[in-house]
This record gives C-alpha cells, sequence and structure tokens, in this order.
C-alpha cells in the first residue's frame, strides 16, 4: 500500500510539472505555474520515502521525483540567495533619487483599515497603490492620507478591481486606462521625484484565471504584454506594480520581462511570497514591483498582515541611470515577439465567456 500510495504522488508531481510547462492560456493548466516551490519540497518528500517502497516501485519513485526537482528548480532558483542579483544595490546618498512604493492588495471585504493606515504611516511611502479597494476603501484612505499625500487617482469600484493611488510626490499627466477588458482599470503616471527627474508608473490588477474569474489566462496575460510592448516602444525610466495575479516564474511574466527588458529586484534575494497571507504552505508571490534598468534597489520588504489575503510590498528604489550597464537586461528573440503579439490581438478580439 505504501509502493502505491508513493508512487501514485511522484506520478502527480510530475503530472502537474509538465501540465505547467504546457503553451496553452486554460487557468486549471496555467494554475500548475503557481505551486512549484510546494511540488518542489513535496517531490523530495518522496524521493527521500522512495526507499521503502519494493523493487521496481523504488526505482519509478525515486526517479519521478528527481526529474520533478530537475524541471522545477531552474524555475524557482533564482528567487533565491544562491542567484546573481539582476537589480543592484544602491549606493547611500541618493535619497532625492529614490522613490518608495507601497503596494497593497486590501481585500474588498476587509474592514480593518486601520492596520493598514498603521503600516502606511509607519514607513512613510512616497507612493501608495491599494488595490480592491472601493468607495468604503476610500472614503477611510482619503481622511487618513489627503492631507499628507496630496496628489492621487481614484477608481473605486466593487467589483474587486477598484484601485487607488496616492503620492507625496507630484503626478505627471496620470490617467487610468482600460487595456483589454472595459471592468479592469489600470492606471498610468509619471511622478516627478525629489531630484525633479520624471519616472514612469504603471499600476496593474489584471484578472486571474481561476474558478469564477475567468477560464483562461489569456485577457491577464495580453494586459501584461501590451504594458511590455509599450515599455519595449517607449524605454523611458519605468515601474511596473501591483497585483499581477500571476507568479514570478510563470511562462508569461518571464515573457513580460522580455518583451519588455524589466527587471526582477526579487531574483537573488528571495521571493517576498505576498499571498496568501493566511495559509504558510500555500504562498508565492503575486505582488509585484518591476523596474527597468534604470534603478538600483535600496530596501525591500514584505510588510505585516493588514486583515487581507495579501501582505503589503514595500520597495524603495533609486534613480540611476549612469549604473544602467550594470544590469543585464532580459530580451526577447523574434519568435517571443510574434508570441506577445498574437496574445495582445487575441485578447482585444475575444471577449470572455461568463
Amino acid at each position: 500500500m505504501l509502493d502505491l500510495l508513493i508512487c501514485i504522488a511522484s506520478t502527480l508531481l510530475l503530472a502537474m510539472t509538465l501540465l505547467g510547462r504546457l503553451p496553452t492560456h486554460w487557468w486549471w493548466i496555467r494554475a500548475c505555474e503557481f505551486p512549484r516551490l510546494q511540488i518542489s519540497a513535496l517531490a523530495l518528500v518522496t524521493a527521500a520515502l522512495s526507499p521503502l517502497a519494493e523493487t521496481p516501485w523504488f526505482g519509478y519513485a525515486l526517479v519521478t521525483s528527481l526529474l520533478t526537482l530537475a524541471l522545477q528548480l531552474p524555475r524557482i532558483l533564482p528567487w533565491t540567495r544562491l542567484w546573481p542579483l539582476q537589480v543592484q544595490p544602491a549606493e547611500p546618498g541618493q535619497a532625492p533619487r529614490c522613490v518608495t512604493l507601497l503596494v497593497a492588495n486590501v481585500l474588498t471585504s476587509n474592514r480593518r483599515s486601520e492596520k493598514l493606515i498603521s503600516v502606511i504611516h509607519q514607513h512613510d511611502p512616497d507612493l501608495v497603490l491599494t488595490l480592491e479597494s472601493d468607495e468604503w476603501w476610500q472614503e477611510r484612505l482619503d481622511e487618513a492620507l489627503d492631507e499628507d499625500w496630496p496628489y492621487s487617482v481614484k477608481v473605486p469600484l466593487d467589483n474587486l478591481y477598484g484601485m487607488h493611488l496616492y503620492s507625496r510626490l507630484p503626478l505627471d499627466r496620470p490617467v487610468v486606462k482600460w487595456l483589454i477588458q472595459d471592468d479592469i482599470p489600470s492606471i498610468h503616471t509619471g511622478v516627478t521625484l525629489a531630484s525633479g527627474d520624471i519616472i514612469r508608473l504603471h499600476a496593474l490588477h489584471p484578472r486571474p484565471p481561476a474558478p469564477n474569474e475567468s477560464e483562461e489566462s489569456l485577457w491577464r496575460d495580453a494586459e501584461l504584454l501590451l504594458i511590455g510592448k509599450r515599455i519595449h516602444e517607449n524605454p523611458l525610466p519605468t515601474l511596473v506594480a501591483g497585483d499581477l495575479n500571476d507568479v514570478a516564474w510563470s511562462r508569461s511574466t518571464r515573457l513580460f520581462c522580455r518583451v519588455s527588458g524589466m527587471l526582477d529586484p526579487r531574483i537573488g534575494r528571495g521571493m517576498y511570497s505576498t499571498f496568501h497571507a493566511a495559509y504558510p504552505f500555500l504562498r508565492w508571490p503575486l505582488d509585484h514591483i518591476f523596474v527597468s534598468e534604470h534603478f538600483t534597489l535600496d530596501t525591500m520588504h514584505r510588510l505585516p498582515k493588514i486583515g487581507s489575503d495579501h501582505f503589503p510590498f514595500l520597495a524603495t528604489l533609486c534613480f540611476r541611470p549612469s549604473r544602467a550597464d550594470e544590469a543585464t537586461t532580459p530580451e526577447a528573440d523574434l519568435e517571443e515577439y510574434r508570441e506577445a503579439n498574437e496574445t495582445i490581438r487575441e485578447g482585444r478580439e475575444r471577449e470572455q465567456q461568463d
């Protein structure tokens, strides 16, 4: 019986690993990309238990477990301290050129606004981006933040896709866009640093591929790649932030980085998993801050719980274009650009089925 259980477990882990590599948008296949760390941990367990199985099941369980690890680890290792840094550390004395950004998916039904407000006042960021924030959240945030963060963009919605941006730095021509779907907003603005330099910020929260949300990842992927393509075509100093409803190591996020040339400050530092706040074993990095090659990283933190299913995410980034040559910028090949263009085209043309 133990032989059978070990073999079934190792087979399922390998099957999930292989499914996650299929180039399709179906949500249940894309979901296999999320728990790479958990699958790897379980594959280690089945490999360790395989000697308990009798021949020939011992060999089968060991080989399938090791194959799972061989396929998963290359996707995971960049988000550990074993990997070289992709975004270089900031040097001291750059405060006027730095910006601190706090990203928080508040969970619309969460009514413990005082927790988030306390975190904001404690860390005193220059920019506060909230996601899933509705009219109720706007009233509380306005009361707490409007005086010290006087520049803002507010999109209160009750469909789980509202977003608010509060800034103590002047915003340059902010605009709200509905890139792929007419009920999913995004915020795009320039931000004037204390040094006088202007950087670009794209704030996103695309629809996730999940039951009761979307049968496919097409529309999420199309939104990410559309922004990536625009960044590639207009390579200004840029930040992309938000709950992307995608993990850092997924096929679509990695394609976004190659198309856009954006860097992930977590590479070489850690995963900074922000979801799910209530279940330690089921956590992965869903909230992101990507940067162009013009930036270095001062500090980055996952912040304490605020009553949401997400942890807030905080990073201080410094605009240092003179150090851009220190970064190894990811690049897409011709086939990947074609794939991105096809995904954008299909995402715009097809309507999501209810």
